[in-house]
């Protein structure tokens, strides 16, 4: 079936049957063009909370047709390739937080929404990296315990006073780990006048390179405002498809073309298809785990602006 005939299916399903698609960043081109919205973790939570339709499809990792399952019971989440696994979310146990929380009691639990909602479920809060200094900054506690990506929580130590305790204590992105200063520095030197822009998860030395940390969709609104031509972008390469279409004008250089995330290119538009079509993959998560780890997530969304 060719492209253009999936999208007319595509298109026909979603009318059908009230359905939407979401898709994040990092997915391919295709998928990006057939989404109704196409965000950061920040953006697709909360879209996830407003969605007026029976059956979301979410182009997206496990973690985050976790979030819009949570945040949506009454709806039919679906994710069309069970595959699209975060090994970060992966490196964070439920046991492990709860190890943590033992070891730490006056500490306040905040986790990246790259966590798997069984850990989720023991955070006081959750957040994103567009939003994770602002949720840490208005918190009470002066002890905060934050997973599963030691290079975020190392950004917001940077932004706060507070005591922040990495778990685990190597937790990761295999992508932006890939990026090094000797990247950033090749490129800047190749594009002297580019704005350098970093995303958290990266290392410290690279992101203390950058002229702006930002989450994915931070970047394209920077992108958008600032008065420079040329870009290098720290992040996967799923980003730059999407700036390079919507600002035709400017030029965007990504730190590595091998940052490439293989579980979010799981994802094509003959799947997307199959999973409205067959309405599957179903993702659920146990109602009590639901609950707690919702509430962090409605917090999150009360605390960032």
């Amino acid at each position: 079936m060719t492209e253009e005939n999936l999208s007319e299916r595509i298109s026909e399903l979603k009318e059908k049957k009230n359905a939407i698609i979401l898709a994040h960043n990092y997915q391919i081109p295709e998928v990006q063009l057939e989404a109704d919205y196409l965000g950061d973790s920040l953006g697709l939570a909360r879209k996830s909370s407003e969605v007026d339709a029976d059956i979301v499809v979410f182009a997206g990792v496990d973690f985050m047709a976790e979030t819009a399952a949570m945040l949506n019971p009454d709806k039919k989440i679906l994710i069309p390739d069970r595959g699209a696994q975060c090994p970060m979310a992966g490196m964070l146990p439920v046991e492990s937080v709860r190890e943590a929380k033992r070891d730490h009691p006056n500490a306040a639990v905040v986790l990246y929404v790259n966590t798997l909602a069984e850990a989720r479920a023991e955070a006081d809060v959750t957040c994103t990296s567009a939003n994770s200094v602002e949720v840490v900054n208005a918190l009470n506690e002066d002890e905060i315990l934050f997973g599963p990506d030691r290079n975020l929580a190392w950004h917001v130590e940077q932004n706060t006073d507070k005591e922040i305790i990495p778990i685990p204590e190597d937790g990761h992105c295999y992508v932006h780990r890939m990026f090094s200063p000797d990247d950033i520095r090749l490129l800047k030197k190749e594009h002297p006048d580019a704005e350098v822009l970093v995303h958290p998860e990266s290392d410290p030395e690279v992101q203390k390179l950058a002229d702006y940390i930002c989450s994915t969709s931070q970047m394209l609104g920077r992108a958008e405002k600032s008065s420079s031509d040329e870009f290098i972008v720290g992040t996967e390469v799923g980003l730059v498809d999407r700036l390079r279409r919507e600002f035709p004008e400017k030029s965007f250089y990504p730190v590595l073309d091998e940052g490439i995330c293989r579980q979010m290119k799981k994802h094509d538009l003959e799947k997307v298809y199959r999973s409205l079509r067959d309405e599957k993959y179903v993702v659920e998560v146990p109602p009590d785990i639901a609950e707690s780890a919702g509430k962090a997530t409605e917090r999150m969304l009360k605390l960032s602006s």
